[in-house]
């Protein structure tokens, strides 16, 4: 294996993700595959292509190499952000209802391209364009621009504003912080099927406190102003209007709070509906999901267009959290309602009066074709299978190979999205049969991994273990590495591999045995087993990390318990830096990337989910951040951020590392110049891992 050469390809590839087909959309007649996908593994432009009757071809896209960010908006670059886009050049897209009009967005300018013939055309447009949408028919494009949603023809007539903000803190169109970034919910607006009008987002970040991020390594560029919403502060209040195409606006009559008497009894009650999680305009008028601050009640409720009055459709209370599910509710083309349902420790999918299989942990919703319905779901944790459901043949699984599936379908065609043991594939299905592949072209690792699946403890733990390839025996014990993800959100031990198994291989060809573990609090695999942090976000998720090490350890002679590391980002560098301040009977080496040291620095939805609000519940927050423990580092700890990060501020790195140093404990501190929450840039992302290396055989003597 090329250890050498792997840091540098990492970085080139942008982590395995260029060359990756994404973003599927398949014509309703089945006849069409839309998608984007970057030129090769390793050239980061990325254009638009059209699979069809068997081959696949380019639409429309970047020719050079300045078609990339030279012209993007602020706006663009928060939405992209928020995406972890890696690639430049047509990043998103979006067609009408046929898929024969496309609208995409490129160095900030509005271009169309139709799927029938023909080549491209550009549409001028009043500012540069976020998020441009057809409507169902293809006459007309809605666009953000400034904070304003605008409307043009697709032959480049009447461009005009629809909704114009108010404010300089007013925006159009847009998703806020929370519902971008924790939530999932990246759009601000839909159009009507007969595309007369639109459903409107109206975000006033106004009254959420600023924070400021600046370039150190520039100190003439000014600093930029970003809305936060931390634990305990104000959210963006989001609001909900129709906007016709002649101008007339009918506010969403949205409700503002839950009825007390329906509000779960707890600690800390917050009753209020701030968060808007979904929305959508079916056949049947304007769907859209509400959730409580304190996020123990969801409504979901239907519009009226002309009015603006709301009919609550669907309702459900938890004493501890109602977790949205992606994609629900929505609803077939008969009007069979497709909606979450809880069925006792699994998320499960009611539709209609079809129950989902017992024992089904469903991940999300991806769509419906006529009475037919996608989904994805879990029978075991380091698996995703793709689901069919229809009256006539009830629930299906389409996907068999061990790994991670998702799909999209349109007309009789499923385009199946595959990542197995044997690496990622496209599959184009059609009357149920195999049809033809769209080519994935990331390139493949120059280290092979060789994960083995484990089921560890008593709780029976799912973990990945790494050895070297050159390992034997005789070869004596090896130093641990746990590198671990372990947050809400995220599963790492699954059967579909990616990146993250061919870095854990990286380090162990560097003489380390490499663990990576799933505990309490990760996904697929029951409500209880997430709510384990409820309070505690961190003790139940290191317990377990020590759990897995040890009955690995019992399994496995290699493993040399005398020298453990760990390494992470994001959560897992919290989880890192936390396992060296708690456990240092346990871990004798830690790096903590973009790790969130302080609990009430980060957002509200995901804090005050499991931790409650800072000012009712301190000593939860208390007991999960790290300053208060700074004073008990007696391990190598290097500490990694980037320095434009506005997911996990710098200021967590920075406070920990103020609060070590006041403590008398040396500690390494890297800072990243320009760099986000995703740090893939050529000269870092492959500096940065031959900086941990470096790093963790020093601290363990190796």
């Amino acid at each position: 294996m090329d250890t050498t050469g792997f840091p540098l390809q990492f970085a080139r590839t942008r982590r395995f993700s260029l060359g990756v087909p994404r973003q599927f959309t398949v014509s309703p007649d089945g006849e069409r595959v839309l998608f984007v996908r970057s030129l090769s593994g390793v050239d980061p432009r990325s254009p638009l292509w059209l699979y069809e009757r068997g081959e696949e071809r380019i639409l429309a896209g970047p020719s050079a190499p300045a078609a990339d960010d030279a012209h993007v908006s602020d706006a663009e670059r928060t939405r992209r952000e928020r995406a972890r886009e890696t690639s430049v050049g047509v990043v998103g897209y979006a067609t009408d209802r046929e898929a024969r009009v496309v609208a995409y967005a490129l160095g900030g300018a509005l271009w169309l391209v139709r799927t029938d013939g023909g080549a491209p055309w550009q549409v001028r447009t009043e500012g540069p364009v976020v998020d441009p949408r057809p409507s169902p028919d293809g006459t007309h494009i809605a666009y953000v621009s400034d904070g304003a949603l605008r409307v043009v023809g697709t032959d480049g007539t009447g461009d005009r504003p629809l909704a114009e903000p108010e404010a300089p803190d007013v925006a159009y169109g847009l998703a806020d912080h929370a519902a971008a970034e924790s939530i999932g919910r990246t759009r601000g607006y839909w159009w009507s099927p007969d595309g007369d009008a639109l459903l409107v987002a109206r975000v006033d970040t106004s009254m959420v406190r600023r924070r400021y991020l600046g370039d150190p390594a520039d100190p003439a560029r000014a600093p930029r102003s970003v809305p936060y919403p931390a634990a305990g502060t104000a959210n963006a209040r989001t609001s909900l209007c129709v906007v016709t195409l002649d101008g007339r606006h009918t506010p969403v009559r949205l409700p503002e709070r839950a009825p007390e008497d329906e509000a779960p009894a707890g600690v800390w009650r917050d009753p209020a509906f701030e968060y808007v999680v979904s929305a959508g305009w079916e056949s049947g008028g304007p769907v859209v999901g509400l959730q409580t601050r304190d996020q123990r009640t969801l409504w979901v409720l239907r519009v009226d267009p002309p009015s603006g009055e709301v009919q609550r459709l669907f309702g459900q209370t938890d004493e501890h959290w109602v977790e949205w599910l992606p994609g629900a509710p929505l609803h077939t083309a008969s009007g069979t309602a497709v909606l979450p349902c809880p069925r006792g420790d699994a998320r499960s999918l009611r539709i209609g009066d079809a129950l989902a299989p017992e024992g089904l942990q469903v991940d999300a919703v991806l769509g419906t074709v006529g009475e037919r319905v996608l989904f994805t779901a879990s029978e075991e944790p380091t698996e995703t299978h793709v689901w069919s459901y229809a009256p006539d043949t009830g629930f299906v699984r389409l996907t068999d190979e061990p790994g991670v599936h998702t799909a999209s379908a349109g007309g009789d065609t499923v385009v199946l999205d595959s990542r197995t043991p044997d690496g990622h594939t496209v599959t184009v299905v059609r009357g149920g049969a195999p049809s033809g592949r769209i080519a994935v072209l990331a390139e493949q690792p120059l280290v092979t991994p060789r994960p083995v699946h484990l089921s560890l403890g008593k709780r029976e733990l799912r973990s990945r273990l790494h050895l070297p390839s050159w390992y034997t025996p005789d070869a004596g014990k090896l130093p641990v590495l746990l590198s671990p993800y372990a947050g809400p959100g995220m599963r790492v031990v699954t059967k579909g591999g990616g990146w993250y198994t061919a870095v854990c291989q990286w380090f162990a060809e560097h003489g380390f045995a490499v663990l990576a573990t799933d505990g309490r609090g990760t996904p697929g695999r029951g409500v209880e087993w997430q709510r384990a942090i409820l309070g505690d976000r961190l003790t139940p998720v290191l317990t377990d990390q020590v759990d897995a090490l040890h009955a690995a350890a019992d399994r496995y002679d290699a493993l040399d318990l005398g020298r453990v590391a760990i390494r992470g980002w994001s959560f897992s560098g919290y989880l890192a830096a936390a396992a060296v301040l708690h456990r240092p009977d346990v871990f004798h080496a830690a790096v903590a990337g973009a790790a969130v040291t302080d609990r009430r620095l980060y957002d509200t939805y995901w804090e005050e989910r499991y931790l409650g609000h800072p000012d009712i519940r301190p000593e939860n927050y208390d007991r999960c951040s790290l300053l208060p423990y700074a004073d008990r580092l007696t391990r190598p700890l290097m500490l990694v951020h980037g320095l434009a990060d506005d997911n996990v501020f710098p200021a967590h790195t920075l406070r920990l590392s103020a609060a070590l140093l006041a403590a008398g404990r040396p500690h390494t501190v890297l800072p990243l110049p320009g760099a986000g929450h995703l740090v893939t840039r050529v000269g870092q992302a492959d500096a940065l891992l031959r900086h941990e290396l470096g790093f963790l055989r020093k601290s363990l003597g190796i």
